[in-house]
């Protein structure tokens, strides 16, 4: 399975921080793509491309002028779509389908309001909570779900920066050889 996201409605003066913290996130727990919807923001997209470098891995990064263009294709492809919201089915009884659906999956994060056309053209509309939390939290626990855990396996090919898990300090890998 698949896994790409989709963030609408990104917004420069307002959401660079929390837009690059759901694709760090989306990269982190394996999605293999984030497209970006609303404003083109060309800083964040290098940002994140760079720090996909340095830590490895073949994660990319698209601006998307149409939300629906990337939804319409997706499902014309053959994939199924999640919205996360908090006004659907309970993540942690969800993640269990979409995962053995074994469909490739677009997960769409919301900014701002989202339009029901969003709803509709999902295949599951998955609350993450039925409070209003981040959309940065609402992904990391749908993937963690839909993983399983298995993003704590996860290797990222060809990393310059390998952080080692260790319970104090710091503890980083330089891979020089591969700049």
């Amino acid at each position: 399975m698949d896994v790409n996201v989709l963030r609408l409605d990104h917004r420069l003066k307002r959401d660079t921080r929390i837009t690059t913290h759901v694709c760090l996130t989306a990269r982190a727990f394996g999605a293999s793509k984030i497209y970006l919807a609303g404003e083109k923001d060309t800083q964040l997209m290098e940002n994140v491309k760079d720090t996909a470098s340095r830590f490895g891995g073949n994660f990319k990064i698209e601006y998307a002028e149409s939300y629906m263009g990337v939804i319409n294709k997706w499902k014309a492809d053959g994939g199924k779509v999640v919205h996360l919201t908090m006004y659907g089915t309970q993540a942690h009884i969800t993640a269990t389908e979409v995962r053995e659906d074994g469909s490739d999956i677009l997960i769409i994060v919301g900014g701002s309001k989202v339009p029901r056309k969003v709803y509709k053209a999902a295949d599951w509309n998955v609350s993450v909570t039925t409070q209003p939390h981040s959309e940065v939290s609402s992904l990391a626990i749908f993937q963690h779900l839909l993983m399983d855990g298995k993003e704590f396996d996860l290797e990222f090919e060809n990393p310059v920066l390998e952080v080692i898990p260790t319970a104090y300090g710091k503890n980083v890998n330089v891979h020089n050889e591969n700049r």
